[in-house]
């Protein structure tokens, strides 16, 4: 059987980075998967040593326009553990709640993104809706739908004053009604089911041995959560759980992702309710010499930020490591033996970041054999396959 390679990136809709992966495959089957990253240096590490340290969450949370508020957060948490700052009560808080907001948004985009995938435009539609009010609040809260500018050493930029709060809580009962119902009509889906389940496929012991991170290694029965392993801002004063499913195809990544939700509602309430009344900074006027490291749980899984300063008011080294450098290679896993129809979504399963242009197409003996349209086309009509049998 002849082979063929099919090109996915290096600019893809589900593809929220710049990747590049080349699927090998015989007929509709791929047999294997070469992977390239390394496409969008844009010189942050560089760049970082030549800011303030005021300066630089302005820069990092351009790292990922989803998750904005993840890089800041993690570098000004890596310069506190450097300089044993103390953060008041309240800001860390306020800093709680803007990263669960953010896990919920960053959330319903990734499920609205596969819906349209496989199909289910309904499902996109419906999470993309639900998920503007609570953009609408970080417009409220920082002034920006992204790009919160929140996170500064020693505190937060910005309060919430009782007005918002209860704006907050009215939202939150509105998107908590809204995901319930989106969460009941995938879970109770029979096509979804026989769509997304024993597809894309890592193994427990394949997540440990790539080290993934976040809502992938967690639906894959790995317990790894930052917020509990290794507890910052607020996590250790509130009650939650980690969500893990042990199934680890793409339901179980949905189904964590989906419930993840509803724990970050819970988890906002009870700092809202909570909101201590202190100070919401702590006034720095130099930083020492030394090193530090900051880790937050981002939506997609662990961020890591390393800085080093020598006492001045730039570091000397600042190093940076986002969840989908670790997530990535385990695509080697979760694709190879499923259909061409398929790889796609096993590729977005793991939520890498976004950018949002195309650009596939496949040739065989010098003639055009697939297009990104024709991917999705397959991809529809193996869910209109389902949908048809389930109908008899």
């Amino acid at each position: 059987m002849n082979r063929r390679i099919i090109p996915i990136g290096p600019y893809h809709p589900l593809q929220e980075e710049p990747e590049f992966f080349k699927l090998i495959v015989e007929g509709e089957k791929v047999i294997d998967i070469e992977i390239n990253i390394g496409y969008n240096h844009r010189g942050h590490e560089f760049l970082s040593p030549s800011l303030t340290y005021d300066q630089i969450p302005f820069l990092v949370e351009r790292i990922c326009g989803i998750c904005s508020n993840s890089h800041p957060l993690a570098f000004v948490l890596a310069v506190e553990d450097m300089a044993h700052i103390k953060v008041p009560e309240r800001a860390l808080y306020i800093r709680t709640i803007i990263h669960e907001l953010e896990r919920i948004h960053s959330h319903l985009l990734w499920l609205g993104l596969a819906g349209h995938f496989i199909g289910y435009n309904t499902v996109w539609m419906w999470a993309w809706r639900y998920r503007e009010p609570v953009l609408d609040l970080f417009e409220m809260i920082t002034g920006n739908r992204n790009h919160y500018a929140m996170n500064k050493i020693g505190g937060v930029r910005r309060d919430i004053d009782p007005g918002q709060i209860t704006q907050i809580e009215k939202v939150l009962n509105f998107v908590e009604e809204k995901i319930a119902m989106l969460t009941k009509a995938v879970l109770d889906d029979p096509v979804l089911h026989a769509r997304l389940k024993n597809v894309g496929v890592l193994p427990k012991e394949a997540a440990i041995s790539y080290g993934v991170v976040g809502p992938t290694a967690r639906a894959s029965g790995v317990v790894i959560d930052v917020r509990k392993d290794d507890p910052h801002c607020a996590y250790d004063k509130v009650v939650w759980d980690v969500i893990v499913e042990e199934a680890g195809d793409i339901f179980a990544k949905a189904k964590v992702r989906l419930l993840e939700c509803f724990e970050s509602i819970k988890i906002i309430r009870q700092c809202l309710k909570n909101l201590p009344d202190t100070p919401i900074e702590t006034r720095i006027e130099e930083l020492p010499p030394g090193e530090g490291i900051g880790r937050a749980e981002a939506p997609r899984g662990e961020v890591f930020h390393y800085v080093r300063g020598d006492g001045s008011h730039h570091p000397v080294r600042h190093k940076v490591r986002a969840p989908s450098y670790m997530n990535l290679p385990s695509n080697e896993v979760t694709v190879k033996g499923y259909t061409i129809a398929d790889a796609a979504l096993c590729l977005a399963a793991i939520d890498p970041c976004y950018c949002c242009t195309e650009r596939v197409s496949a040739f065989e003996d010098g003639k055009l054999k697939y297009t990104w349209n024709d991917l999705l086309i397959l991809s529809w009509k193996k869910t209109e396959k389902i949908r048809a049998r389930y109908r008899k």
